[in-house]
């Protein structure tokens, strides 16, 4: 069994947040917000607006978030030099 967690997505090097999924299960969140951002897009934008459209956006955006938060490196402030 591995000594450290594994994370699914690593924490930026610079910054605060989170860069790119390193594990399986990251690029299938990734991937799935991805797909319900673009089809948001083409289902909301023409249908109900762009007011929707944003409501939409920041649901799934607040999801990718908290899945972030939950399964990623604990975010603080990084200036690249310390790992």
């Amino acid at each position: 069994m591995d000594e450290f967690p594994h994370y699914w997505f690593p924490a930026k090097h610079y910054g605060w947040g989170w860069g790119l999924p390193t594990a399986w299960q990251g690029w299938v969140i990734f991937l799935v917000f991805i797909a319900l951002l673009l089809g948001g897009a083409l289902w909301w934008l023409p249908r109900h607006g762009l007011a929707a459209f944003l409501i939409w956006t920041a649901v799934i955006s607040a999801a990718l978030l908290a899945v972030c938060w939950a399964k990623g490196e604990p975010p603080r402030w990084r200036w690249g030099d310390s790992p």
